[in-house]
């Protein structure tokens, strides 16, 4: 294996070490796991170790005339790990800005190893596709959550696989804490496009779990560090947290509109406008303000809420509680394009 650094190491003697652009979990005990890779996924027993990869834009060309699973052979050749014990994860995100959680409560032990790119191809699960399969062609894209889970305990196939499910649903909590938007709805996103899964127990423990669900701690554990590890990764990688996010512009962000149709009806102060919109689109009561009207903006996307009755609403609840002409200006806008 080429030059690594060390950067996790737990209680079963796994250790995960940053190897160029990669980050490679050598097990210290026999780990049963789901993956969701196109090396090794699935269910499968012995593995050895586990990967996470960064996709420079040079390898991102080799995927066009190759699989992703010959890509994760080369990949496993070129990190001098087997390829027939071990599951890779692809992602455009820096190794260097993984997050690693763990917790712990009694005798269990849950660690997550996280990386987060969510600017390119954050989406909505429902939301319209960005490709068409067939006959295993189809455009690869980037910005990916990856994200591989251990636990210090044994799991069933079906106990793993109800983990994966309660790691993915807390991979949806850590973005909507974040209001991360859909790039292809007016949504909330649920994921990217490209996210990787997996998750391992230790196949050599006593201690032998039969639920990994909301309700029970392993459960707990799991979702705890997923939504914390991924927050983390966000934050290094994208710059994007919950200050940032507290902002009238960065809340309008996710609803697609042509701004510029906007400002050309400013008049002559626009500059003087745009400066006096950046300062008020900090402030708490305008975010609050944004954040009621964007509710009934879902409601009626959502066929929750009559048109009409949202737009009376909004229209009323900014003429009795904004006080900056610019947000005012600006929330009309939104209103009379998605409620009148």
């Amino acid at each position: 294996m080429q030059a690594k650094r060390l950067i996790f190491k737990n209680s079963t003697g796994d250790r995960a070490y940053i190897c160029e652009n990669s980050i490679v979990v050598e097990f210290g005990v026999c780990r049963n796991g789901i993956s969701t890779s196109d090396l090794n996924g699935g269910y499968k027993k012995d593995f050895k170790t586990a990967f996470n990869h960064y996709l420079s834009q040079e390898n991102i060309d080799f995927l066009e005339n190759h699989s992703i699973n010959d890509y994760l052979l080369r990949q496993s050749k070129i990190l001098g790990i087997d390829s027939d014990f071990t599951t890779g994860l692809l992602t455009s995100a820096q190794m260097e800005n993984a997050c690693v959680i763990t917790k712990h409560y009694k005798n269990l032990e849950v660690s997550a190893i996280t990386t987060a790119g969510v600017r390119v191809n954050a989406s909505r699960a429902g939301d319209s596709a960005s490709y068409y399969e067939e006959n295993g062609e189809f455009h690869f894209d980037v910005g990916t959550i990856n994200i591989i889970v251990l636990t210090n305990v044994s799991l069933e196939p079906g106990t793993l696989a109800n983990g994966l499910v309660t790691a993915t649903e807390a991979k949806t909590v850590a973005l909507n804490n974040l209001r991360i938007p859909s790039q292809f709805s007016n949504g909330f996103a649920t994921g990217t496009g490209t996210d990787g899964i997996a998750i391992f127990s230790n196949m050599e423990s006593k201690n032998r779990l039969s639920n990994a669900g909301k309700h029970s701690k392993l459960g707990e554990l799991i979702a705890k560090c997923v939504i914390e590890s991924i927050s983390e990764a966000i934050k290094r990688q994208v710059w994007i947290t919950k200050e940032s996010q507290c902002s009238v512009l960065a809340r309008l962000r996710r609803y697609d509109l042509d701004i510029n149709e906007f400002y050309s009806n400013i008049g002559d102060d626009k500059e003087e406008f745009i400066k006096s919109l950046q300062e008020a689109a900090r402030k708490q009561e305008n975010v609050a303000l944004t954040t009621s009207i964007l509710h009934l903006i879902d409601e009626v996307e959502n066929d929750l809420l009559d048109k009409k009755v949202a737009y009376n609403l909004a229209a009323s609840i900014l003429e009795n509680n904004c006080k900056d002409y610019c947000i005012q200006k600006l929330l009309e806008f939104w209103i009379n394009k998605f409620l009148s």
